[in-house]
């Protein structure tokens, strides 16, 4: 039997933001959701589940409409490369800085209230 993945609402929101935005952009470029579908090499489906923010696309098709629709990603330009490449690098290096693993940490939490 296969198992239902059930996603956060923060994270449906947000996608059926991102899909607006997309279908939005796309729009006033004066596409046809075909149009973004063979820019993509993708069918028309896609496109319209990725419009009407199906969390099961996959999230490299969904960056890609996003870019080719213009559509700012990290507060870059999406057509800006060497912005995204540093925004990349940046939180690379952010990454190093942390350590490799992770441990629980026993918190006590005061009960005398």
């Amino acid at each position: 039997m296969k198992k239902t993945l059930t996603h956060l609402p923060s994270t449906n929101y947000a996608l059926n933001a991102l899909g607006a935005q997309i279908s939005i952009a796309r729009r006033e470029l004066g596409w046809k959701a075909t149009d973004l579908a063979e820019r993509l090499g993708v069918s028309s489906g896609v496109v319209t589940r990725i419009e009407a923010g199906a969390p099961s696309t996959g999230v490299g098709i969904v960056f890609d409409a996003a870019v080719l629709c213009g559509i700012p990603l990290f507060e870059t330009n999406p057509h800006d490369v060497r912005a995204m490449a540093y925004v990349a690098q940046t939180e690379r290096v952010r990454l190093a800085l942390l350590p490799s693993r992770t441990r629980r940490r026993n918190v006590k939490v005061p009960n005398d209230f």
